[in-house]
């Protein structure tokens, strides 16, 4: 079901697929912001993963999709524990203690692992291109939070908090990766949200006590949060993730800082400073460098997939 074996060229589909991800993850910051007062880093992630799994239950049964083969377990729980589980409750508890642009510069360290991970255990190698492209985005994230900060208000918490998300959502997307060449993208979603939900299901008592005296539209951006940036993002990043490897899949939400700034710009009417500005298109040329044809491993590096 992997369809990268024979891939010379970008999957169209696999793209227009990464850029619905990218702007519904974008939007999940708005989101997150607007609830994050009402509820707590648990409560949140658990609200917005059971919304998710009900959404994707249904279609699986609309559907009549049986269960995930054996094989694609270790990979599917291995996500859910680490990026759908851990990851959530980790970066909602880490923008506690630090900004917004310091949460985006420590979490977008994650495609720098997944690009090191895939290369090494997924046999991916190390495309110079790739590389490149990544190092551009970094250096346009790292002008991006230091143009939204607030300077010198961050804790050694809450970046270390942000810093296990990091960690979290590159080992989460390199354990996917494998899963998807037995199960289908829709499959590995929902199990991985599944398995997402149970981890963290200790916070329902924080859940059940903070809903009654959440307003309406702090309980509403937490549906939206499990729709459509869990539910329908999380299963356009599988689909395009089974159609090209996991360290361009990395590399494209690097494109994720340069989108919340147009967001936040429309929805909050938050205009961005120039340094910003220039920090999200630094951004968006370098996942452009990273996505280049001329992506081949470096000599020496691991093969591609025969």
């Amino acid at each position: 079901m992997d369809h990268t074996a024979g891939d010379t060229g970008p999957d169209q589909r696999a793209l227009v697929a990464a850029g619905i991800t990218v702007v519904l993850w974008a939007s999940a910051f708005v989101s997150i912001r607007a609830s994050a007062d009402y509820f707590g880093p648990g409560a949140l992630a658990l609200g917005r993963l059971l919304t998710a799994s009900v959404a994707l239950g249904l279609v699986l049964i609309a559907k009549r999709v049986p269960p995930p083969p054996r094989q694609a377990w270790p990979g599917i729980v291995g996500s859910g524990v680490l990026w759908f589980g851990l990851y959530m409750v980790a970066l909602n508890w880490g923008e506690q203690g630090v900004d917004a642009g310091t949460a985006a510069m420590v979490v977008n360290i994650g495609p720098i692992v997944i690009a090191l991970l895939s290369g090494w255990m997924l046999k991916e190698g190390f495309p110079p291109m790739l590389l490149a492209g990544m190092a551009v985005s970094f250096v346009g994230a790292v002008v991006v939070g230091v143009s939204t900060s607030n300077g010198g208000s961050s804790s050694l918490t809450g970046v270390l908090l942000c810093l296990v998300a990091a960690l979290a959502y590159g080992a989460g997307v390199v354990l996917q990766k494998p899963a998807l060449a037995h199960a289908t993208p829709l499959q590995v979603t929902t199990y991985g949200c599944f398995v997402g939900t149970a981890v963290t299901l200790p916070f329902v008592g924080q859940l059940v006590e903070q809903l009654p005296d959440a307003p309406l539209a702090a309980t509403l951006n937490m549906v939206y949060l499990g729709l459509f940036p869990t539910a329908l993002a999380f299963t356009t990043w599988t689909y395009a993730l089974s159609r090209t490897t996991a360290g361009k899949m990395g590399a494209t939400t690097y494109a994720v800082p340069a989108v919340v700034v147009l967001i936040a710009w429309v929805a909050l009417d938050e205009v961005p400073g120039w340094l910003t500005l220039l920090g999200g298109a630094i951004c968006l040329a370098g996942v452009a460098v990273s996505r280049s044809r001329r992506a081949e491993p470096l000599p020496g590096g691991a093969p591609s997939a025969k």
